[in-house]
């Protein structure tokens, strides 16, 4: 984690991240002084298994993967954050850290809060204390959802399910990804990402050349998607007033871009 790093500009505001947005101006002013801006590559750790964070943090243009590793060394992806929430819920929910790791799946921006200063926030028992309680239920729904989609749903099911994720959540639509990665998040074979992709090409979903998935219809890829993405998206909705205009993203021309395909 760094100020700056590879030329990607800082946030500019931290209610770029739809969850500070939400705050009222009292409580954001309060935050404000000491928040920290950063920037990330891809990969970078924002932290590790048992091992309690020190910070809060607000991604805006990045995202975050939160990722299991059994002891065989394979790995899961259980959920994702973006400029919708907060990463490091084990600070206010009293566990202090997870078995997972939080790692950036998205180069991007974000702010961070020191966790004595997100106590004494949380503490107040108002809108803030509020707003992480009802985040912390939309994203274990979005989590038990990707566990259940996982063992139940085909694998392009899924791949459709993660495109749409990612594109609602990554302001820019730009991400970098290899097949290999795309398959360790949702527990399938690099072979059948690549199988999967050439299929929804086909189809004329996606495009991807040299290095770039390119989103060519939106509205084809939901109608491929198993209901998993609904159910995610209607908790956010529910509980945060957050991707009402989901659907309302132009469906042509957000760009992902990825390992070669």
């Amino acid at each position: 984690m760094r100020k700056k790093r590879g030329g990607l500009s800082q946030p500019s505001d931290p209610r770029d991240n739809c969850l500070f947005a939400a705050l009222p101006q009292e409580d954001a002013a309060r935050l404000l002084p000491h928040l920290e801006p950063l920037t990330w590559a891809l990969g970078d750790v924002l932290y590790d298994p048992d091992r309690a964070p020190a910070f809060l943090y607000f991604p805006t243009t990045a995202m975050v993967s939160l990722v299991h590793t059994l002891t065989n060394g394979l790995t899961g992806e259980m959920g994702v954050v973006g400029c919708e929430g907060v990463v490091g819920i084990a600070l206010f929910m009293g566990g202090a850290s997870t078995t997972s790791q939080a790692l950036i799946q998205s180069a991007g921006s974000g702010f961070r809060l020191r966790a004595a200063v997100m106590h004494e926030e949380f503490q107040r028992g108002g809108a803030f204390h509020q707003l992480l309680l009802r985040y912390t239920q939309a994203l274990l729904t979005q989590i038990g959802q990707t566990a259940i989609c996982n063992r139940l749903h085909a694998a392009e099911q899924r791949l459709c399910r993660w495109l749409l994720l990612t594109q609602d959540r990554v302001p820019s639509g730009a991400v970098r990804m290899t097949h290999e990665f795309i398959g360790q998040m949702l527990a399938v074979r690099r072979e059948s990402i690549t199988l999967v992709a050439r299929r929804l090409q086909a189809a004329g979903v996606i495009q991807y050349t040299q290095g770039h998935i390119t989103i060519v219809d939106r509205q084809g890829l939901a109608a491929r998607v198993c209901e998993c993405y609904a159910v995610v998206q209607n908790e956010y909705v529910r509980l945060l007033g957050w991707g009402q205009e989901t659907e309302r993203v132009p469906a042509r021309g957000r760009v992902l871009t990825s390992g070669r395909l």
